[in-house]
């Protein structure tokens, strides 16, 4: 098992692969990305599936990186004997989903060992394996099927699926799996090079449609193509990320199914993608998300799967060990029944920044805005779990009450800038009563601060979020006191943690990792105070920790430094890109920087 930061990220937008700097595959679900695992090693041991491609000897130097403005993995090793590079990639879905393998000799010859396990229904179920006629290596269990094709011997082993072969200078050894449904025929094979420039055309064309040009242009590139990958082409959704229980703290407890798509990125993302000339995909995810939210506003979910679903009922794998030890595995996700206000808001927002920038929105859309603001104004005070899903007692979250006065506050917005018939002194009166019910009982004199909730003397890093949803300017006092709060009381290792250090609860303890997207929220703040230096200074300190292909877990534990929680994580990207566009917008214009959500 490799280091969460040791991995390497491939897809075809309907599921995803991690890829190990040691060449080995350790986490696919197929076919789709909320589906069960076929290599579930990440979570376990090579026996609960993997694909190994590597060099029988040890590798003296291992290098990798990403073809320029692709998807495309490539990973070289030197040995004694020569080097070799593997490439890795998956096509863009056809009728069938592949992932194939290259392997090139750059010098020298180099002996190889290919090891394929795999186990469906994560990790436990041996499939059947047989060779098909024209020799490929088939492998059936239940519904799932995959078959193996490869011009090299292949044989069976300790119920694994073996090669050894050589590769020298100029020679390329293609292997590609492909998954399909056993009750149907074997999907057609697939010609590898040309898939290869298939798949290298795809990415670059759509890397070609970026109107961000500022100095951050590559990281900025990374994660929106990250953000690409991790979205369900299909429907449009994007998943939080593509992996599930990977811990928040290494050995610890706190391990969820992040396979799904939250209703609370949602202004982000748009923002993100809008910002960088990406109109299609946002359009894409607002299509998502009104499809995943229509109905009664009070059956409305903070998640749904990637396809709307709304039961994403939570076990939990005994069988998987965990990722080293942290246990339980946990698949799906409970969290989806909790009551968390701030998606109210959250949904408010998008459907108002899509009219904005000139999405087309759906004629009924304005119906459904109104219901739900009809509900929330029945709801608006009741306590709630919370943006970090606390699975406790609800509390008077002050983050999720400002989302509640956002949602108000853009549905006045949009009806008076759009001309939309709406109950407008009655949508004032509330967004009024919830601004002075915040400012009272949210923000305490002594700390001089805004707190985590009502009566708390404790602070929350989603605080930082108040001025950049325009509930105050970044120069009021409150705000600037928060911001010396934050800096005094919730960094560690010159990052933000989530929760305040000083509140123990069998939740939460003050050795969890930073939350990398709360650091990049306070170098929000510090553009919105007009401090550009600092603000700077914590982005670079953001994006130093990603690894070497540019990718970014959801925390990073500044002790062992150590990336932790699932990866790559979507909300991590998606605030990359956003301060990113902030700094630029800081240094080129005396403008409002680029994501203004108040407006």
């Amino acid at each position: 098992m490799s280091r969460i930061e040791d991995y390497g990220l491939i897809g075809d937008c309907e599921t995803a692969a991690l890829v190990g700097r040691d060449g080995s595959i350790d986490w696919l679900c197929w076919p789709a990305f909320d589906s069960d695992a076929c290599f579930a090693a990440l979570l376990g041991t090579s026996k609960n599936g993997r694909w190994l491609i590597a060099p029988c000897d040890d590798a003296g130097q291992i290098s990798r990186r990403y073809w320029d403005n692709t998807l495309i993995l490539e990973t070289q090793f030197e040995t004694a004997d020569g080097a070799v590079a593997i490439i890795d990639f998956m096509p863009p879905r056809g009728k069938a989903s592949d992932i194939v393998r290259l392997v090139r000799g750059i010098k020298g010859s180099v002996k190889m060992r290919m090891e394929l396990v795999i186990r469906f229904g994560m990790g436990a179920d041996i499939p059947w394996v047989k060779r098909t006629e024209n020799g490929a290596m088939l492998a059936i269990c239940g519904p799932d099927m995959t078959v193996l094709r490869t011009p090299v011997k292949l044989r069976g082993e300790n119920m694994t699926t073996v090669s050894d072969f050589e590769v020298t200078e100029g020679e390329t050894v293609p292997f590609v799996l492909t998954y399909g449904e056993s009750h149907v025929e074997l999907p057609d094979p697939i010609d590898p090079a040309k898939a290869l420039q298939e798949t290298e055309d795809f990415w670059l064309d759509w890397c070609s449609q970026c109107s961000y040009e500022d100095d951050s242009r590559d990281l900025v590139m990374r994660s929106l193509i990250t953000l690409k990958a991790l979205t369900f082409a299909p429907t449009g959704g994007i998943v939080a990320a593509p992996t599930t229980s990977l811990p928040e703290k290494l050995g610890g407890s706190r391990n969820w199914d992040y396979r799904y798509c939250w209703l609370r990125d949602a202004t982000f993302t748009l923002l993100a993608l809008m910002n960088s000339g990406y109109t299609e995909e946002a359009s894409a995810w607002h299509g998502w998300l009104l499809r995943a939210a229509a109905g009664a506003p009070g059956n409305m979910q903070i998640m749904y799967g990637i396809r709307g679903r709304r039961r994403l009922l939570e076990w939990e794998a005994g069988w998987l060990p965990g990722y080293e030890g942290a246990r339980p595995v946990r698949i799906g996700n409970a969290a989806h029944a909790q009551l968390q206000l701030d998606v109210y808001g959250e949904l408010m927002d998008a459907f108002h920044q899509s009219r904005v920038t000139k999405l087309k929105l759906d004629e009924e859309t304005w119906d459904l805005e109104c219901t739900v603001l009809d509900h929330l104004a029945e709801v608006w005070d009741q306590p709630d779990q919370g943006i970090w899903e606390r699975r406790d007692n609800g509390r008077h979250y002050v983050f999720s009450k400002v989302m509640t006065w956002v949602a108000f506050d853009r549905g006045i917005k949009s009806a008076e800038m759009f001309g939309f018939k709406a109950p407008l002194d009655r949508w004032k009166a509330l967004r009024d009563t919830i601004h002075r019910d915040v400012c009272e009982k949210g923000f305490d004199p002594a700390l001089n601060s805004f707190v985590e909730s009502y009566g708390a003397k404790w602070l929350d890093a989603s605080v930082l979020l108040l001025p950049a949803v325009g509930f105050l300017p970044g120069s009021d006092p409150r705000i600037r006191g928060t911001i010396a709060a934050i800096e005094r009381d919730m960094m560690r290792g010159g990052f933000v943690l989530r929760h305040d250090p000083r509140e123990i609860t069998s939740e939460i303890q003050p050795i969890e990792g930073a939350f990398l997207a709360c650091s990049l929220w306070l170098a929000d703040v510090y553009v919105l105070a007009g401090e550009i230096d600092k603000a700077k200074t914590l982005f670079d300190r953001v994006v130093s920790v990603a690894n070497d292909l540019g990718l970014l877990a959801e925390e990073f534990d500044p002790g062992p430094r150590r990336q932790t929680g699932n990866f790559p994580q979507a909300l991590t990207h998606i605030a990359l890109i956003n301060t990113a566009h902030n700094l630029s917008e800081a240094k080129h214009a005396n403008d409002k920087p680029a994501m203004q959500r108040s407006k």
